[in-house]
């Protein structure tokens, strides 16, 4: 009975530990919330296996399986970042077409999916599309990489080819098994085509073909005798042709043209086209999409491909929101119903030119997937709006004219309209709650629920609820892009929602795609309803942008461009009389040149000055270029200007709001590369401190902030990735304590540096920020992993001694220590990883405890931090009834403690 009694106690520790594990599980998702995306898409098709899966890939290096009932995502596989993970081929097999391998005397199925990814090596390998797990793999290194980087590939009845074309010369075709990547032929077999152009060729299917002035030609890659086919153009070529799915058929100068057959159709610029020959059991059709953009309509149709004959059960029209853009057909399946007419009922598969993926079925759009989320450039947070009694009671508190009387009757006439309201609504006669309100954006106590705004690479503009993560409104805007060399598209905060009963006001702030002049669209970013129409077209380049910090009535804060000719505007033009004495500075990332300028309003014009110029690069080719430029955030507060000491003296802190950070990196004779980083003050133009780093690569990461600097970078002699602190000091006496001033040349800090070791490689940095400054300072650290771990400032206090002298320890100063600790303790995200993670976001909220993070990659996760713990709320598991009850108690205790006093004090005075 002993042994049976231990095996009791072993499994009863073991639900105990499983319990432990569950600790705080009721937490998740509670003040968070995550979405999964893949990307824009490159390929898809539908899985042969399944009437519930869509195999796609992406452009963001992603393979995934997507419900066709609810568009959700059933299993997804991040490939390797960079080039090496990018997608050149995705096979889906269809019905009856898989590759099969003998073992054991059976036929297996060896896989469903194929890929091909990178170049040098190229990596081949079959995913199980039930699961998405891997089930083999190869690589393939060239011999040649320059040649390889232009490399195609197609598969043929089990048989994976690489088409390897030399222009001017030849094509290089190998055979590989695809399950094991053992080489078909003995050799690679040449084909002759010295017609091949650089730019002007494109595979479809087995056909090589290339668009060479008045003629197209192609060659079939597989036929015994390759054969040239000549077809001629209508009009010279200027571009690649471009490949459609299905039977070999390439697209030129708006012409459909069969490599198979002499036929040829003529298009519309605005044609989507999809050749399938799974709907007729063989017979190639060609499917037309088209939009009509006034009635918001996306029209099908579909045409025998061998005689031009129109199919008229692939006719239908559907709805096609405004916030969709052009469309391109991508696959289709079809079935027929089981009645007699034997109706066909087919999906279709539509990705977007702004990323989103569409599944429309019978004429009508099943779902919608806004996969322009997953490359997201900036994004804000933003206040909402009063809700209707606090808007009438704040017009009351607004409303100053008149005399003491008639603010009383204003006041007990809205007190009568308030008790009134009170009645209808609890009758169900009330008015009608506002659009606002029956959405839930109103504002609340603590200012934990705001709008997030989000602004994607495509042009895409989200509004997001911050709680509850509904995207509530979307403007899509086809025409703008960033600014190129990494610049992304800026989103400006001109007016918050605080000045009611005025609406708030944003601005995204870009370029035009094809003119690549200033683009400007201004709009309500609670409602998503565009200002002054919208979209505004500059009539010039835009080189710096900023936002004027004084306002006038309406409190809506002007902004101020720099163009490419150093000439200054302000939009709108009549914020231009705010403009004091404004310094700007512009940086070229290349040369690593940074330009101060001063613009003045004067004479009714802004005037723009050139006031210096500091050359970081040095001379000569192969110079240093500005990798990172980092700022403090505008709307920062600083809470205390000193650090006290041990002997009670205060080291004040350098805090100037002028000061950025330059992080430059290149070539070096002797260390290979260097990396130097610069504290610049853009006023006067003055370097405040330099610092290298030999040695050392991006990618790099920085945080300014108050009077200190934080920035990761990649050691490439110890290998392994740093983080480096700075904090500057003015010292025990303080240049000026009311106003800074870049002009009046202060000393130079005291500069007090350190550096630690991160045992993971870091993809995001940011700082918490909150609406006071009074709660501590701590460090958002983005892993590559997906983890954000949230580092107290203590441990990269730049101030942390060698050893453990007296004074640190008064001070609270950890001793220092080279390893960074990452409990799982410090981990913002828990399980909740985000893919790819790109940047992180943050912003104050009402309560100046809590810090609201939002953390975009191939996914988004937004939640809430307290750096000081939640020291102006209660706690969750706060006993009210308790508190309650003995406070009852004690003011009855008390009473009665009161009586009896006081008739003791009565018998006391007649003794």
């Amino acid at each position: 009975m002993k042994p049976t009694r231990n095996w009791w106690t072993l499994l009863a520790l073991a639900g105990l530990l499983q319990v432990a594990c569950g600790l705080y599980e009721d937490q998740i998702g509670k003040f968070d919330w995550r979405q999964h995306y893949v990307g824009k898409l490159s390929f898809g098709a539908f899985d042969s296996s399944s009437l519930d899966r869509i195999i796609v890939a992406t452009e963001s290096n992603v393979l995934a399986a997507i419900s066709a009932k609810s568009g959700d995502i059933l299993w997804r596989q991040v490939l390797e970042t960079g080039p090496r993970g990018d997608i050149k081929l995705l096979h889906v097999p269809s019905q009856g077409n898989g590759v099969v391998q003998q073992s054991g005397g059976r036929y297996n199925r060896a896989f469903d999916v194929i890929t091909v990814t990178g170049v040098s090596p190229a990596m081949v390998r079959g995913w199980n599309s039930n699961t998405g797990t891997l089930e083999w793999e190869w690589s393939l290194v060239p011999v040649n990489p320059d040649r390889a980087e232009g490399a195609v590939w197609f598969l043929h009845e089990g048989t994976l080819y690489q088409v390897v074309p030399v222009v001017g010369s030849h094509l290089e075709l190998t055979g590989y098994v695809a399950t094991t990547g053992q080489q078909t032929r003995a050799a690679t077999t040449r084909i002759t085509a010295a017609w091949i152009k650089d730019g002007r060729c494109t595979l479809s299917g087995s056909f090589y073909a290339c668009a060479i002035d008045e003629q197209l030609l192609a060659i079939d890659l597989l036929a015994e005798n390759p054969q040239i086919i000549v077809k001629p153009l209508e009009v010279p070529a200027s571009s690649a042709p471009k490949p459609l799915p299905g039977t070999p058929a390439i697209i030129q100068d708006n012409r459909l043209y069969s490599l198979t057959s002499d036929h040829k159709t003529q298009l519309s610029p605005e044609d989507s086209l999809l050749v399938d020959d799974s709907v007729l059991e063989g017979e190639p059709l060609l499917l037309h999409a088209t939009t009509n953009r006034p009635k918001n309509t996306l029209s099908l149709a579909a045409q025998k491909l061998r005689d031009n004959t129109p199919y008229e059960a692939l006719d239908f029209s559907a709805e096609y929101p405004e916030t969709l853009g052009a469309p391109q057909l991508v696959a289709i399946r079809c079935k027929t119903s089981a009645g007699g007419g034997k109706q066909l009922a087919c999906r279709v598969l539509i990705a977007s030119e702004d990323g989103a993926i569409t599944l429309v079925q019978q004429g009508k759009i099943k779902w919608t997937r806004e996969e322009a989320l997953a490359d997201v450039e900036t994004a804000d947070f933003l206040d909402l709006t009063l809700s209707d009694a606090e808007g009438a009671i704040e017009e009351e508190l607004n409303n100053k004219n008149g005399d003491v009387f008639g603010a009383m009757q204003r006041r007990i006439s809205n007190q009568i309209a308030h008790v009134k309201n009170l009645v209808l609504h609890v009758l169900g006669l009330g008015p009608a709650p506002s659009k606002a309100q029956r959405a839930g954006l109103v504002r609340d106590d603590f200012g934990l629920h705001k709008m997030l705004v989000v602004v994607t690479a495509s042009g895409k503009v989200f509004g997001i609820d911050n709680v509850s993560g509904k995207q509530h409104w979307v403007r899509y805007l086809p025409e703008m892009t960033g600014f190129g060399n990494d610049q992304p598209m800026k989103l400006l905060v001109q007016r918050t929602s605080r000045f009611y009963p005025l609406t708030a006001q944003c601005a995204i702030l870009g370029r035009h795609k094809v003119t690549k002049n200033g683009l400007l669209y201004q709009f309500n970013p609670i409602t998503g309803q565009p200002i002054n129409g919208g979209l505004v077209q500059l009539t010039y380049k835009i080189r710096q942008a900023s936002l004027l910090h004084e306002t006038g009535p309406d409190f809506l804060r002007g902004l101020l461009l720099l163009d490419e000719q150093n000439e200054a505007h302000a939009v709108p033009e009549s914020t231009a009389k705010f403009v004091n004495a404004f310094y700007l500075f512009s940086a070229d990332r290349e040369t690593a040149t940074i330009r101060g300028f001063l613009v003045e309003f004067s004479n009714g014009r802004l005037t723009t000055t050139p006031t210096w110029t500091v050359n970081l690069g040095g001379p000569g080719k192969g110079q240093q270029q500005i990798v990172a430029i980092e700022g403090k955030n505008p709307i920062e507060h600083v809470h205390s200007q000193g650090r006290v000491l041990a002997d009670r003296s205060v080291l004040y802190k350098y805090i100037n709001p002028n000061l950025i950070a330059v992080a430059t990196h290149g070539p070096d004779n002797i260390h290979k590369y260097i990396l130097n980083v610069h504290l610049l003050d853009v006023v006067s133009g003055s370097i405040v401190f330099s610092m290298s780093h030999k040695r050392v690569r991006p990618p790099l990461h920085m945080v300014h902030s108050e009077n200190w600097l934080v920035y990761t970078y990649y050691n490439d002699k110890v290998r392994r990735t740093e983080l480096a602190s700075l904090e500057l000091y003015e010292g025990k006496t303080q240049a000026n304590s009311t106003v800074w001033s870049s002009l009046d040349a202060p000393p130079l800090p005291l500069v007090e540096r350190q550096s630690y070791i991160l045992p993971v490689a870091v993809s995001a940095l940011k700082e918490t920020i909150t609406e006071k400054g009074i709660t501590s300072k701590h460090l958002l650290i983005g892993l590559t992993t997906g983890a954000v771990a949230e580092m107290t400032w203590a441990l990269l206090d730049p101030r942390r001694p060698v050893t453990s002298p007296e004074k640190a320890r008064e001070e609270g100063i950890i001793p220092y220590m080279p390893e960074l600790p990452l409990p799982h303790e410090i981990i913002v995200n828990y399980n909740q990883t985000v893919a790819n993670m790109r940047g992180i976001h943050t912003a104050p909220s009402g309560l100046e405890s809590s810090c609201l993070v939002f953390v975009h990659g191939l996914d988004i996760f937004v939640t809430r931090v307290a750096p000081s713990k939640t020291f102006d709320l209660l706690k969750e598991d706060f006993d009210y009834l308790m508190i309650t009850t003995v406070l009852v108690l004690l003011t009855s205790v008390s009473y009665v403690v009161k009586h009896f006093a006081s008739k003791k004090a009565i018998k006391q005075a007649w003794k």
